[in-house]
């Protein structure tokens, strides 16, 4: 598993009952997690200093009970990034902080490749991806369905004082989109899909993950230039393996570009017990293995 070890303004603090506790900067907040199955003693006494506890609603979504008065937002910092945080009604907060771990790959890969590099960030969400490239020096295309996350990325791009960077923001069904870059003969160095496990498109298109993820791949490979560097995808199903990600990257990619493919569960180092809680995996086709992989 690869930990998303560097934040200093975000801490895993506790895990279990069902639930996360989790330090977002002064704000302390206890969030469901579906992975934490475990119903061990709680370890820290920071549980009963929550500001905030997030209820799920047996109708679907839920509601946060505020147990101490705290802002509607704040900002959080991931190194040189500046992200604004704020609970929404589904538990998000606008930053999967498990994510900081491919944030850092996607920096390395990119600082390292001594070439200008073209990035295409698929279900983009609030941008921590997409900033951590241009970050790097690379141009990216930011789309993601949510007019609403599309204006918070771009929020997060000028409080990371990135604004003037080369980002392309478009909102938009990211498959229909891959099928016009398609047509335009559009190409890419790397590619970041972080798809949900289901979801809707603006116009009411359907995603279910199991159904899309191949013919969106598929497409995304013709959409690579000559020499890609990377190509990164994320998955929180637990149906669907990091393994099957990764062979359909093999598969489709190392035929034509050679290079090399891996796989891993990401997570977070939970403080009170040493242990670490899975968040999702990414599976990788990389140019190079790099030395931090």
């Amino acid at each position: 598993m690869r930990l998303a070890d560097g934040w200093k303004e975000y801490e895993l603090i506790d895990a279990t009952c069902g639930n996360r506790l989790e330090r977002w900067g002064e704000t302390i907040l206890v969030r469901p997690d579906p992975q934490v199955v475990w119903k061990f003693a709680q370890k820290s006494a920071l549980w009963q200093k929550a500001d905030a506890v997030y209820h799920r609603s047996a109708q679907g979504g839920g509601r946060w009970e505020k147990r101490r008065k705290m802002a509607d937002e704040w900002k959080l910092q991931y190194g040189e990034l500046t992200l604004k945080v704020s609970p929404t009604g589904f538990k998000h907060t606008g930053i999967f902080p498990e994510q900081a771990v491919n944030w850092d790959l996607y920096r390395t890969l990119i600082a390292a490749a001594g070439r200008p590099v073209r990035v295409l960030n698929l279900f983009g969400y609030t941008g921590g991806a997409s900033l951590a490239c241009a970050l790097a020096g690379a141009s990216v295309c930011h789309v993601d369905a949510s007019k609403g996350m599309v204006a918070w990325a771009r929020e997060n791009a000028s409080l990371s004082r990135l604004a003037d960077r080369p980002i392309r923001w478009i909102v938009d069904d990211c498959t229909k989109f891959v099928a016009r870059e398609q047509r335009r003969a559009s190409f890419y160095d790397a590619i970041i899909m972080d798809p949900p496990s289901y979801g809707r498109g603006p116009g009411g298109e359907v995603w279910k993950l199991e159904e899309s993820i191949f013919g969106l791949m598929e497409a995304c490979f013709s959409i690579l230039s000559d020499r890609p560097l990377f190509v990164a995808v994320n998955s929180y199903t637990t149906g669907l393996s990091p393994a099957v990600m990764e062979y359909m990257l093999k598969t489709g990619l190392c035929p034509k570009y050679g290079g090399y493919t891996t796989s891993d569960e990401i997570g977070l180092p939970v403080s009170a017990t040493g242990g670490a809680l899975p968040a999702g995996a990414t599976s990788l086709w990389l140019e190079k293995l790099p030395q931090t992989l």
